[in-house]
């Protein structure tokens, strides 16, 4: 196929995508009317789930989609910019050709420029000879090249002698090739091969590996050599010590570091990669201008709460680039989206929408009538609202509303949404994935075993979306004594759940019973996460009780107007996108802010490394003892308090959550008081023993204090109601180590 046919296809193939023809043309001039700047902005976007003679991913088209509508509605991209190639459109050939068509020979000095891959990724084993040699400098290629597979690239060729893969050197190669600044890559794969690691590809608990193992042969194919050679016969001279050094060109956002996998999960309606959805969720909620260091902590921190150790992003780009923007860019509108308007229909009454700015945990529990608010560009920084909306239906990541409201005219394509009430189901359930190791007699106890836990469901790993995963703690063979335990979706055992060998089923699944009930806990403190929707002043700081206190990591909610800002100066002893590494034995501390002109109430809760449930525990059990008047602040533990907050083995991951309403916790005290803890003079963090019941009243009372007209909305009596301006729930995700 001709170049320029091919590129018409492909631009075909990203109006079909998406939005509406008449959606398309009314987007393209919003956008204009908000553009700020001359520079141009390119996207180059693959995405393959469909492979010849491989296992078939799931999530790659939807990355695909996760950026074009983020690059689109939140950042400005004009739709004939941003160029998608997808599964048999995405040969090795035909994404070079799309490079150098696309963004090479179109991108100018003071461009923007973005490169996505979502797809297989794996590791050639070369054999050097004379003529295995990089161009110009001529030194040896590496003996393990890492390698983008395109969806020929498992296809033996006859005119291509060699392996037909785009070759990690060939995309440095291309990225050099652009004569702007602004470039930033995306890769969601992953090279490592996993059959070193003791997987089972595909799946590792309940995860989609990016990863093939080590491909046959012993060179790259000889067209791929050959365009290698072109690309830097065509590179200036002194840029190629760079390329062949560790100084990559702008901003690579990896899904995970050369030693881990790269995963894609399923949630209720769609599948995604982990890492992408994470990093187009946090780059539709941010309301400033946020570092790329800033930003890829945070996602790092969402990945390690679902898949722990097995998957760690990395960021790759010069030091002089790790304070800039993610991307390069700054949103179009400077405030926080949960999505965006991306159609019309039943004559402009019901609105279509694209809600990847909520978070996913959050997106597939949130039930039908949550409202949401339509921003309006032109007051966008004063924060006045257009009418609001209704959801009425889902499907995966879009939704359709109704518009609450007789002008309907307001409503337009391209106009963003913040939530406004989140409304869930009261009767929340937690799933546990069996592990597809386990024999088929194991899968038929288990699902049977666990239909007898109350709010607990079972599926096969790999076909349905769960929380959890259960299976066996050592390898499956032959002569092994089966030993069971829970794990997270990336297979790492949760302390403490570990059995006897030899353990019946049904006994190991009665014996989990009370860390299920605290895993579906955990899921509801997650679940009351809004610090990107909550407009109440609060702020959360964690300190290191040191010689001094000592800042480890701050939150604040991010769309709040403070009046009365707190002068206090924050920076973070984090300085690299990992996540925060607290030893045991140190002493840690939650100073906590109330910017806002009222009082607010406060409840922690939590899961500590040890698997555990922990919870703040009252002086008294007057409700009122935990309140912050307005422009004050208090510390948990008190300084003086004879209670001291020691971080205590395992090694393993902790959350905290920090609780703000503008009601008294009453429910969630009384809950408390059952347990009949010890009193003292000082507030204390302890072991939280009912904890299911502890967060099913932190959300009744939740719910009293927003004090939303449910039968108005038509909001069921089964469903909590929430508004998310009168709470604010901050959370904070450490390594005990």
């Amino acid at each position: 196929m001709k170049r320029r046919a091919f590129l018409q296809r492909a631009g075909v193939a990203l109006a079909a995508m998406g939005i509406s023809e008449a959606g398309l043309l009314r987007f393209t001039r919003y956008s204009q009317a908000l553009a700020q700047t001359s520079s141009r902005k390119l996207a180059l976007l693959v995405g393959i789930n469909q492979y010849p003679q491989s296992p078939a991913l799931a999530g790659c088209l939807t990355d695909v989609e996760l950026q074009r509508e983020l690059l689109l509605y939140r950042f400005g991209f004009q739709p004939q910019d941003v160029l998608v190639l997808t599964d048999g459109q995405a040969t090795r050939q035909n994404i070079e050709t799309a490079f150098v068509e696309h963004l090479v020979k179109q991108a100018k000095p003071g461009d923007g420029v973005i490169f996505h891959f979502s797809g297989y990724g794996s590791q050639l084993a070369v054999t050097p000879t004379d003529t295995t040699q990089l161009p110009i400098t001529n030194d040896p290629l590496p003996k393990i090249q890492n390698c983008l597979i395109g969806f020929d690239g498992l296809l033996s060729t006859k005119d291509n002698a060699g392996v037909n893969v785009l070759a990690e050197e060939t995309l440095w190669l291309l990225l050099r090739s652009l004569e702007c600044d602004r470039i930033t890559t995306i890769l969601d794969t992953s090279f490592t091969d996993p059959s070193t690691k003791g997987l089972i590809p595909p799946l590792v608990g309940n995860l989609r590996m990016r990863s093939r193992p080590t491909l046959p042969g012993n060179q790259l194919g000889a067209k791929e050599l050959a365009f290698q050679a072109e690309l830097a016969s065509q590179i200036k001279t002194n840029t190629i010590q760079k390329l062949l050094g560790t100084d990559k060109p702008g901003q690579l956002l990896a899904a995970s570091d050369s030693e881990r996998i790269a995963t894609e999960l399923q949630w209720n309606g769609f599948s995604a990669g982990l890492f992408t959805y994470a990093l187009t969720q946090h780059l539709w909620q941010v309301t400033e201008a946020t570092t790329v260091q800033i930003g890829m902590s945070r996602v790092t921190s969402t990945v390690a709460q679902i898949a722990g150790h097995q998957q760690q992003p990395s960021l790759t780009c010069p030091r002089s680039e790790q304070q800039t923007q993610t991307y390069h860019l700054s949103p179009e509108l400077n405030t926080g989206a949960e999505g965006a308007v991306i159609g019309l229909e039943d004559s402009g009454k019901t609105a279509l929408l694209w809600l990847a700015g909520l978070p996913a945990t959050i997106l597939e529990i949130s039930g039908i009538n949550s409202v949401l608010n339509v921003v309006s560009p032109a007051d966008a920084d004063t924060e006045k609202t257009l009418p609001t909306l209704q959801i009425r239906s889902r499907e995966g990541l879009k939704a359709k509303a109704r518009i609450l409201s007789t002008d309907i005219d307001q409503i337009q394509s391209g106009q963003l949404v913040q939530e406004s009430i989140r409304v869930l189901p009261r009767n929340i359930g937690l799933t546990v994935a069996l592990d597809a190791s386990l024999e088929r007699i194991e899968r038929v106890d288990a699902t049977s075993a666990f239909a007898n836990v109350p709010q607990v469901s079972s599926v096969i790993a790999g076909e349905q979306p769960a929380d959890c995963l259960f299976a066996r703690v050592d390898p499956v063979s032959s002569i092994s004594i089966p030993q069971y335990g829970l794990f997270n979706l990336g297979k790492e055992l949760i302390p403490n759940t570990t059995g006897e060998p030899g353990e019946a089923i049904k006994t190991a699944v009665y014996r989990l019973t009370p860390k299920l009930r605290t895993q579906l806990a955990a899921k509801l403190f997650r679940l009351s996460g809004n610090e990107a929707s909550s407009r109440l002043a609060v702020k959360a700081t964690l300190e290191r009780v040191a010689q001094g206190e000592q800042i480890l990591m701050h939150k604040v909610t991010r769309r709040a107007g403070r009046k009365n800002p707190s002068k206090r100066v924050l920076s973070s002893v984090n300085s690299d996108t990992s996540i925060l590494k607290i030893a045991v034995g140190s002493q840690i501390q939650y100073r906590l802010e109330n910017e806002s002109e009222s009082p607010v109430y406060v409840m922690l809760v939590g899961i500590d490394s040890g698997g555990s449930a922990i919870a703040l525990y009252p002086q008294t059990t007057d409700s009122k003892d935990l309140v912050i008047l307005p422009g004050e602040s208090i510390v948990i533990p008190q300084i003086s308090s004879p209670f001291k907050s020691i971080v205590s083995a395992p090694s393993g991951l902790a959350e905290t959550h920090l609780i703000f309403s503008l009601a008294p916790f009453r429910s969630a005290i009384a809950a408390l008081d059952t347990l009949n803890p010890p009193r003292g003079d000082q507030r204390r963090v302890a072991s939280l023993f009912n904890p299911l019941e502890v967060a099913r009243a932190i959300f009744q009372d939740l719910h009293e204090a927003s004090a939303v007209t449910t039968d108005v909305l038509g909001i069921s009596s089964d469903s909590w109601a929430l508004d998310v301006n009168a709470w604010a729930t901050l959370s904070f995700v450490y390594e005990v180590v």
